[in-house]
């Protein structure tokens, strides 16, 4: 078991709060893609949990991302 700190996670995203949530909408992506794309993973890659994986591309900086804001429902 892979273990990431805080500080880690906040340095790519600002905050460890926002460092999670990022994360899990990554592996909630990757558990949604087809088994025949997941194949074409490096063989770590598919040898690791997915919330894992999406930490350790987090951390590594090879997950970018990009907040938007949500628009105010007029009612």
């Amino acid at each position: 078991m892979e273990i990431f700190t805080p500080q880690e996670a906040a340095r790519m995203t600002g905050t460890k709060y926002r460092a999670v949530l990022v994360a899990a909408k990554f592996a909630r992506l990757l558990n949604e893609m087809p088994r025949d794309v997941q194949v074409q993973w490096d063989k770590a890659d598919r040898e690791v949990k997915l919330t894992t994986l999406a930490m350790q591309k987090l951390v590594t900086g090879e997950l970018g991302f990009r907040e938007l804001r949500r628009r105010r429902s007029d009612v």
